[in-house]
């Protein structure tokens, strides 16, 4: 793949990872600032590292579902591979000013 196909997968990446909302706070793990590495390969073998609010996260299962379904449907993405990572741990400062100002932390 040529480097603006690339580029345009990746976007369209992040774009649909917007639409991946965590249920218990409403907003889209992007934004929240869970995603932590998106590493697409020249094979379009996708690498994403991601971590939760919590351990425990109750709607771990739906999420990571949602993410590695959403990622399959992206036209030049061959594979899917989402690494939950719990480090660094999450805080409410990796979010985007966006989603502090819409969960009132602004």
């Amino acid at each position: 793949m040529t480097q603006e196909e690339k580029l345009k997968i990746e976007e369209k990446i992040v774009e649909y990872l917007r639409t991946v909302v965590d249920p218990e706070i409403a907003v889209d793990i992007y934004s929240l600032g869970l995603v932590y590495k998106i590493d697409l390969a020249d094979d379009g073998a996708l690498n994403i590292d991601m971590t939760l609010t919590a351990p425990n996260c109750p709607m771990a299962d739906f999420i990571m579902e949602d993410v590695h379904q959403k990622m399959n449907s992206i036209k030049g993405v061959t594979s899917v591979n989402v690494n939950l990572v719990y480090e660094p741990e999450w805080t409410k400062d990796m979010m985007s000013d966006e989603a502090k100002l819409e969960l009132g932390f602004m």
